[in-house]
């Protein structure tokens, strides 16, 4: 895959790129908790069995998981702005949908464009890398990442809220006013991306890894409806297993691919991916576990008697800790790197889940158990971009990040379905209904715990730091970023454009094109002529250089990867051509 620029400078971007960007996150993020204070009232609602009534938060789950990685190669080719506003586009339609009617069917077609948005998550996290100046990239991308957990955390009290006083219908009115005020903010103060993927879209592809994806997380999501080893779930499991083969052999000999599978094997790539998967189980169980347990009746001996909207208040700190954490983890991962500020991230979520085992007789008790958690998943999940977007080439950030986005999703998935089945195992059941006891709580804070060791590991796992290999991660002022650039430098070619009288050449275009003819780096000569390429690993590559007035020109060079510098200079031929 490779990239360009396109002839038309980006906007520069203003001081409210990061809050719309990062609200446009949050409101997304919103639909995947949206109707979680109604859930047990669906059936009722919607007239439907409770089996049926599950589809409503299933499909929005799916549509969400196929969305991801989709969005973020269009993005990519065609403009992550321009993507990001039909993703919220997509949501409103949905939203409106879903308030205009209450027959299942309809409900579930709204449902399932309201979970297309989730694509926002990874342009969003595209379009700061591509506009912002990199002392304030980590932060920025911190708190883009925390959106998901920062959005379902404030959605509960919210959503509680108005469905305790008011049509559940109201919900979906209000978000797609949301939806349609991230849309005017992002065409005013968002500018767009001009770094562009080379390249068309890869339809194949895309279809394979839906219909794999739907394989696989429907009977995860289903499996405790249908039977974990009935003939539905298990057969579906071995469908995804084949599609999902079949699809990476295919995008292994696409020239274009969806995903590039060559760069998602990369061990930075690949152990944060896993390491996301984990911490998205942890998250998702307290998300599963306070709410029950905070609001069943006294007189069960353990559960604490509080109402919906004060349970989804108690709860409101997961994400506003997440949100706060951005700042923190700048910091952090400015002087330590990102490796090191995931690993104090799964570190903080053990203890917290540790410390939760014993924590769960007060309500007062939960809301330190959500502040600790919130501030170890923030750290975590502020760290994730920053490591997929150090290992893969700039073009290639929003399919990535897709990517890792999915990754998380899975992890809500595995935690929904296998906490689900703990509880409903664990119940007790009084007069025909289930109720969930302290020791099912126990266990699913056990599981999450173990799901966070596992994370730790493979966050272990992940390669050192490397000394200044993208400063727009770690840099927390202006003079770290300029002496990282410099460094940055003295990693790859530079030199400067001349004609054929030896002056120096202005705005020349200088491409840095790898062993397969992808374009691996840009960069546009300064007034002096000089020009400075990073490269992304050692071996031959091809410098082109073209301006106007001038005719085109090319040389090859090799870079050994090491830190010494390898000096070019390009001569541009004296006739005059076409620009």
């Amino acid at each position: 895959m490779t990239h360009t620029t396109t002839d038309q400078p980006a906007r520069s971007a203003s001081g409210a790129v990061v809050p719309v960007l990062a609200f446009a996150g949050i409101v997304v993020a919103v639909m995947q908790t949206l109707l979680v204070p109604v859930i047990k009232d669906l059936p009722q609602l919607l007239d439907t069995a409770p089996s049926n009534a599950t589809w409503v938060l299933t499909s929005t789950l799916l549509s969400g998981a196929v969305a991801t990685p989709i969005m973020g190669r269009l993005g990519d080719l065609y403009g992550k702005r321009r993507m990001l506003i039909a993703s919220l586009a997509v949501m409103v339609a949905g939203a409106l949908v879903s308030a205009l009617t209450s027959e299942l069917l309809t409900m579930i077609v709204g449902r399932t464009l309201q979970g297309f948005a989730m694509g926002a998550i990874p342009l969003g996290i595209g379009l700061m890398r591509d506009t912002l100046p990199r002392e304030k990239l980590g932060s920025a991308m911190a708190l883009m990442s925390s959106s998901i957990g920062v959005g379902g955390g404030l959605a509960l009290p919210a959503a509680a809220l108005v469905a305790q006083h008011t049509d559940w219908h109201a919900l979906f009115y209000g978000a797609a006013g949301l939806g349609v005020l991230c849309i005017a903010l992002t065409l005013l103060v968002v500018p767009e991306s001009t770094m562009r993927a080379e390249g068309s879209f890869d339809v194949l592809g895309a279809l394979g890894l839906s219909a794999g994806l739907v394989l696989f997380l429907l009977p995860i999501t289903k499996g405790s409806d249908w039977g974990w080893t009935s003939g539905t779930t298990l057969g579906l499991f071995a469908a995804a297993a084949v599609v999902l083969v079949l699809w990476g052999v295919m995008e292994l000999r696409v020239k274009a691919p969806l995903v590039d599978l060559r760069t998602t094997a990369r061990p930075a790539v690949l152990f944060t991916n896993l390491a996301s998967i984990m911490v998205g189980v942890s998250f998702y169980v307290v998300s599963l576990v306070l709410p029950q347990l905070l609001q069943l009746p006294k007189a069960t001996g353990y559960g604490l008697g509080q109402s919906m909207v004060v349970a989804g208040l108690l709860v409101a700190p997961l994400g506003l800790t997440m949100m706060f954490t951005a700042p923190v983890y700048a910091r952090l991962s400015a002087k330590y790197g990102p490796k090191l500020t995931l690993i104090l991230g799964m570190l903080i979520i053990a203890i917290g889940y540790g410390a939760g085992l014993g924590l769960m007789s007060a309500a007062w008790q939960s809301l330190v158990i959500a502040v600790v958690l919130g501030a170890g998943i923030g750290l975590a999940y502020s760290s994730l971009p920053a490591l997929i977007v150090s290992a893969v080439p700039a073009s290639e950030t929003g399919a990535a990040n897709g990517l890792n986005t999915l990754m998380r999703s899975i992890g809500t998935s595995v935690s929904s379905a296998v906490i689900g089945m703990v509880l409903a195992n664990t119940a007790n059941n009084v007069h025909g209904v289930a109720i969930p006891t302290m020791h099912g709580f126990r266990v699913s804070f056990l599981i999450a715990t173990a799901a966070v060791l596992v994370g730790l590991v493979l966050a272990l796992l992940l390669p050192g730091r490397r000394p200044a290999a993208h400063p727009q991660l770690r840099a927390s002022s202006e003079e770290d970023a300029n002496l990282e650039r410099a460094e940055e430098v003295l990693r790859g070619f530079h030199g400067r454009v001349l004609d054929a009288d030896g002056a120096p050449v202005a705005r020349a275009k200088v491409t840095l094109i790898d062993q397969r003819g992808r374009q691996a780096g840009a960069a546009v000569s300064a007034e002096d002529g000089s020009y400075a390429l990073a490269v992304p690993a050692q071996g031959a590559y091809v410098l082109a250089a073209k301006a106007a007035g001038h005719g085109p020109h090319a040389s090859s060079a090799t870079h050994a990867g090491d830190e010494r510098p390898v000096e070019l200079d390009l001569a541009l031929p004296g006739e005059t051509v076409p620009a």
